[in-house]
């Protein structure tokens, strides 16, 4: 009986050290291989230029991947006003998943159900594998996944990968912005509008210095600036 309990906690404390200093390099580089043999890897690109702040996008994505009241896989910060009335303005940013390519939130997971798909290169989740532990929200350094109120799983974005790109559609919230602030592509096809865009602008992505290698790119909007 002692061994059998002396087996237990041991096997118990390799598991959540295991978990707690998973390097960042091991499964996400692994999955960043298979992706790369597909000569796919998806990435978003939010140009704050022609962003309006008008939420389309946050109620497109609400609609077609059935996101629960209370709970959001996408939301549109908005800062300010700045400037002197009546010349005020505001900025408008994007709060998502990143899909990191190092991404921390794939590391920590025990059971598997945070993954990077090795089809696309997008960080997903596998709702009947989680156990709703948490760890992915606490190693999420972006502060982007919560658990679903209806599935009991983590959740957030992911570039609507079980809906409308199965349909081999665009993701909602890129269908529907009404200024074109959101383009969605492959950063291996040197042919994409995404990559064309990426070449022709100069592009921030969020906590670089993390090396978690975001596949969310920014053009930063001047002080009140809206190039429609």
């Amino acid at each position: 009986m002692e061994n059998s309990r002396r087996h237990f906690l041991k096997s118990t404390c390799a598991l959540v050290a295991g978990v707690s200093v998973y390097p960042l390099s091991g499964k996400n580089a692994n999955a960043e291989m298979e992706a790369d043999i597909n000569n796919i890897k998806y990435a978003l690109l939010h140009d704050e230029t022609k962003c309006i702040g008008c939420n389309a996008c946050v109620e497109a994505c609400r609609e077609v991947n059935h996101v629960p009241e209370g709970v959001t896989r996408l939301s549109i910060e908005r800062t300010g006003p700045f400037g002197e009335y009546p010349n005020q303005f505001y900025h408008f940013s994007r709060h998502s998943c990143e899909h990191c390519e190092e991404a921390p939130c794939v590391s920590v997971c025990p059971t598997g159900a945070a993954f990077i798909n090795k089809e696309t290169g997008i960080v997903a989740v596998n709702a009947d594998k989680c156990v709703g532990c948490q760890y992915c929200i606490a190693a999420c350094p972006y502060e982007v996944r919560f658990i679903n109120p209806v599935t009991k799983a983590a959740d957030k974005c992911d570039f609507c990968r079980e809906t409308n790109l199965k349909q081999g559609k665009q993701p909602a919230c890129v269908e529907i912005c009404p200024t074109k602030a959101l383009v969605f592509g492959n950063l291996k096809d040197p042919e994409s509008e995404l990559v064309a865009l990426l070449k022709a602008n100069p592009t921030e992505r969020f906590k670089q210095r993390l090396g978690t290698r975001p596949k969310i790119f920014r053009i930063k909007a001047k002080l009140g600036e809206i190039i429609l």
